[in-house]
C-alpha cells in the first residue's frame, strides 16, 4: 500500500491550530497542485462536532475561494475537505500559494464565520443541495471559529508562530 504523508506525521508533536504545506505535486502538463493541512484543533485532544464541522466546510468552500483564487498568480482552490478525524481540513490548490497566504485566508475566513455570517449566508443547506442538510450548526461553527481564532493560527505545525 502507498505511504500517505499525513499518516507519517507525528500527531503528538504538532501544535494546532496551524496551516502546513503537505506537498506540491506536478501534473502531467507542468501544473502544480498544493496540498495543505488546515489543522484547527489539537489531534487526539479535541474534535469538532460533525454539525459544526459540516457548516465550516460549506462556508470555507466559498470563503477560501474568495480569498485565494487569483487568476494573475494562477492560483485556484480545487477542494477543501474535512479530515475524518474531525480536527481540520485538506485544502487542495492549483498553484503554489505560500503557507502564510493560506493561513491569512483561513484566519480571515474564520473571522467572517465567527462574526459576520447568518444562517441565510450558509450555502448548501437544503434537501436539494446537501446530502445531509439537517446536519448543520451555525452556532457550533461560530463557537469553534472563535475558539480557534483566540488560540491563533500558526504557520508552523510544531512551533507557535501565530499570524
Amino acid at each position: 500500500m502507498a505511504k500517505i504523508e499525513s499518516f507519517e506525521l507525528d500527531h503528538t508533536a504538532v501544535k494546532a491550530p496551524y496551516v502546513r504545506l503537505i506537498t506540491v505535486e506536478e501534473g502531467y502538463h507542468g501544473d502544480h497542485i498544493s496540498n495543505f493541512d488546515l489543522r484547527l484543533v489539537q489531534p487526539n485532544t479535541a474534535t469538532i462536532d460533525m454539525a459544526g464541522l459540516h457548516t465550516i466546510e460549506h462556508l470555507l468552500a466559498g470563503l477560501l475561494r474568495d480569498r485565494l483564487n487569483d487568476e494573475t498568480a494562477q492560483v485556484r482552490v480545487l477542494d477543501c475537505s474535512p479530515f475524518g478525524c474531525q480536527t481540520g481540513f485538506h485544502l487542495m490548490i492549483l498553484g503554489t500559494p505560500t503557507v502564510t497566504q493560506v493561513a491569512q485566508a483561513l484566519k480571515r475566513s474564520l473571522e467572517t464565520i465567527a462574526h459576520e455570517i447568518t444562517w441565510d449566508d450558509v450555502p448548501g443547506t437544503t434537501i436539494k443541495s446537501c446530502g445531509n442538510y439537517k446536519g448543520h450548526s451555525l452556532w457550533s461553527a461560530q463557537e469553534w471559529s472563535k475558539l480557534i481564532l483566540k488560540q491563533g493560527i500558526s504557520t508552523d505545525p510544531f512551533v507557535r508562530q501565530v499570524i
